[in-house]
């Protein structure tokens, strides 16, 4: 692997903890590789991200991690079923105009999938919207004209999702700052990581 200095993220960590050693992983919307070549790093994982972006590509490459570049809004159908043990899609749901279309070729890709997103049920997203104003944070760094999110949800409404969409949740990990919330999830985390089976 190159020798580059990654984008780690706090919720890395957390999904390491959940991925076998040796496994298969493919990394949806992989952005610069960071994730990938965190996990190969760390868990010995081989697979492959996807991206659209030139830039994004170009950084993968540079990150050591094998890359395909393709509009994920396209499905996933270069990919034959169960050909992954894990399919992460780490903060780019809330960009996808069909959830529920990528959420169904992640579970026919992988055996297992692996979703992060901004809660925006979190405290200080509320706050700002009593305060008459879309909520702007770390997670969530655009303005409302500039945003690249089209669908925002909470905690409770990506779990509501799973079940209506018949997967088995797994594990959840509400997180705020990289730890994890013991209780009232939905109001103090601040990033969710679910893992679910089909």
């Amino acid at each position: 692997m190159a020798n580059v200095s990654l984008n780690i993220r706090p919720e890395f960590k957390q999904i390491a903890e959940q991925i076998k050693e040796g496994s298969r992983v493919l990394d949806l919307g992989c952005g610069d590789g960071s994730l990938l070549a965190y996990l190969q790093q760390t868990r010995k994982v081989s697979g492959y991200g996807v991206d659209r972006d030139d830039d994004n590509i170009s950084a993968c490459l540079d990150n050591g991690v094998h890359v395909i570049q393709s509009n994920l809004e396209s499905g996933l159908s270069m990919f034959e079923s169960d050909s992954f043990d894990y399919v992460i899609l780490s903060h780019t749901i809330q960009a996808m105009k069909d959830v529920e279309g990528i959420l169904k070729e992640m579970s026919r890709v992988g055996k297992e999938c692996i979703v992060s997103f901004p809660n925006f049920g979190f405290w200080d997203n509320r706050r700002q919207l009593i305060l008459g104003r879309m909520p702007v944070s770390d997670l969530i760094p655009y303005q409302w004209y500039d945003t690249p999110n089209i669908h925002f949800c909470t905690v409770k409404d990506f779990h509501r999702l799973c079940t209506q969409l018949g997967f088995h949740v797994q594990d959840v990990r509400p997180l705020h700052n990289g730890e994890r919330v013991p209780f009232l999830a939905n109001l103090l985390a601040s990033l969710a990581i679910f893992r679910f089976t089909k």
